[in-house]
């Protein structure tokens, strides 16, 4: 699907659903995204991936507790709900259609040299088991849930550490084996890798996460927060004994948080042999100074979950009006159309005389509009107003040129419309286009 050159990049970021948000979560995701979103040249895209937590987590509630806990982090750290599209990923029902078309298009062996699916298999292996022993169907398909979830916003970039490169390569394949079957559709997306988001150490120095209970969740309660620093692994070196920055995870979370000359200091510190009780003191009083605010704004949401509840329906109305034409295009490529609107035939001849036409107008109110009318002269959709009748036509031009594709992109031109209109003006503008492709030959 061509971008026009002056269109904003489209970024992608999810969060599965799985757990509570730790500081490795704020440092290597949502801190650097909030902050990128404002950029003027961004449309981004954010979501809680909770048909993904379905794959590991079989806790109902702990997936409901997950969510509105990722969703008030987001909040709580910024996240304008306002300039970004904030959904949840079950509220898109898109998502899992368009599952179903890439599946269709994706090979087998592809999925079997997924990262997880294999060390899944190497962990059987090794235990002497079946290689397939507990691997379910989500796991093994995880890959095309995570494509879709790229595609079906035409993402251009998906911030991802490395660990995840392999999923938008394999986003990527699959694009361009619908896109070669059925036509130009999909935006072939990069890997966004920023080498300066700090991966976090946890508690016992390896990486933080779930998986090694040795997270310290973000907002947890200042007493908490201390007693879970107080809690780092640190080598018997005594105060006053020069230390090591090297390998020490305490001062590389410290350096997540803290400016140049801050850093500076406390290696400076190490250097000359402070003690680990004081170096604790001093990363716990870092970390609450940035995150006593957004903590209190966090427990607020939390306290309020209709609130959370009604942004993400909100957002998932935004991300909707992109989704719903875009789909109703897709359907259209793969053959999933409306039987009643024959293409060839009797049918088509009869319809040549009277065929689907853009009406332009100029209202009361100064401003000009259009709508689509079909064969019949009953209405298709209807244009908000435009200041100009050059701009109206530009995007009936954007439309004539790329039908359901255009309609997602001027979709908030336009009157909503539902999931049966989308389809229905999705195929009468390809018999548009189709007409003028044979009048020209």
């Amino acid at each position: 699907m061509a971008t026009s050159s002056t269109a904003p990049v489209r970024f992608l970021t999810g969060i599965t659903t799985s757990g509570t948000p730790h500081l490795g979560n704020y440092v290597g995701s949502v801190r650097h995204s909030v902050r990128f979103s404002r950029q003027a040249h961004v449309q981004s895209f954010y979501f809680l991936a909770d048909y993904h937590a379905l794959i590991k987590v079989d806790e109902p509630a702990r997936i409901q507790r997950s969510t509105l806990e990722i969703a008030a982090t987001w909040l709580a750290c910024g996240l304008d709900p306002e300039r970004v599209t904030f959904y949840r990923q079950s509220d898109i029902v898109e998502i899992p259609e368009l599952t179903w078309l890439l599946t269709c298009v994706t090979g087998k062996g592809m999925l079997n040299r997924a990262h997880a699916y294999k060390a899944q298999m190497d962990k059987n292996i090794a235990r002497g088991e079946d290689p397939d022993a507990d691997v379910s169907a989500g796991l093994f398909m995880y890959p095309v849930l995570m494509g879709a979830d790229i595609l079906l916003f035409n993402a251009h970039k998906v911030p991802v550490g490395r660990d995840q490169v392999q999923h938008i390569e394999m986003a990527r394949d699959m694009a361009q084996r619908f896109n070669h079957l059925y036509g130009e559709h999909f935006t072939l997306p990069e890997a966004e890798i920023d080498d300066a988001v700090a991966t976090l150490p946890g508690l016992d120095g390896r990486k933080m996460s779930k998986s090694y209970d040795n997270t310290i969740p973000l907002f947890t309660p200042r007493a908490q927060l201390q007693k879970l620093i107080a809690g780092i692994v640190t080598d018997s070196r005594a105060p006053g004994e020069p230390k090591d920055t090297e390998g020490s995870a305490l001062f590389q979370i410290y350096q997540a948080f803290a400016d140049g000359e801050e850093t500076e200091a406390l290696r400076k510190a190490y250097a000359d042999g402070i003690g680990w009780g004081d170096a604790k003191q001093i990363l716990f009083e870092r970390i609450d100074r940035e995150v006593a605010p957004m903590r209190e704004h966090y427990d607020a949401l939390l306290n309020d979950p209709a609130q959370i509840e009604q942004i993400l329906l909100a957002g998932a109305d935004k991300a909707r009006a992109l989704s719903r034409p875009f789909m109703a295009e897709l359907r259209h490529a793969v053959g999933l159309r409306n039987l009643g609107a024959g293409s060839q035939g009797t049918a088509r001849k009869a319809a040549k005389a009277a065929r689907p036409s853009f009406k332009q107008y100029r209202e009361k109110d100064g401003l000009f509009y259009f709508k689509l009318l079909d064969a019949n002269g009953a209405q298709l959709i209807q244009s908000l107003g435009f200041a100009s009748p050059q701009e109206a036509g530009r995007a009936i031009a954007t439309l004539r040129e790329q039908r359901g594709a255009g309609l997602t992109l001027i979709a908030a031109q336009l009157e909503p419309i539902d999931n049966a209109g989308m389809r229905t003006t999705t195929e009468a503008l390809e018999a548009l286009a189709s007409e003028a492709a044979n009048e020209k030959n």
